[in-house]
């Protein structure tokens, strides 16, 4: 996993910091959906944490100054590509939840009826 680039965007001008940390996001977002196609569910969780903190810091660097028309339309880019792969991660997540739910009920029907034969056979 990667470290979080806090120390580099410190000494970058605001809007290079923040241009920075979203290049950083979009980074951590494509490691994601790797891991989502792969199914390696721990390595998501893992990396998703990481993406949270990343995403606490955009928050307090946008609007520190304003982004010049090609600063904003880099950031516009890099953020379409950023929602377009966490729309991907999230629907293989729901399938994900889904598998698990089946799952889950499959289990519960053959504890029933494990707990239905077992009382048939105490009588």
């Amino acid at each position: 996993m990667q470290k979080s680039s806090l120390h580099a965007t410190s000494e970058l001008p605001p809007q290079e910091a923040l241009l920075s940390v979203y290049e950083s996001l979009l980074e951590r977002s494509s490691r994601m959906l790797t891991q989502a196609r792969e199914e390696d569910w721990e390595a998501l969780i893992e990396e998703e944490s990481q993406y949270v903190i990343d995403i606490e810091r955009v928050s307090r660097l946008e609007g520190q100054e304003a982004l010049n028309g090609e600063q904003q339309a880099r950031k516009e880019s890099l953020l379409e590509q950023i929602l377009e792969q966490d729309m991907e991660i999230r629907r293989r997540l729901l399938n994900r939840r889904d598998e698990l739910g089946e799952l889950i009920g499959t289990a519960r029907r053959q504890r029933d009826l494990h707990r239905a034969y077992r009382s048939a056979d105490r009588r």
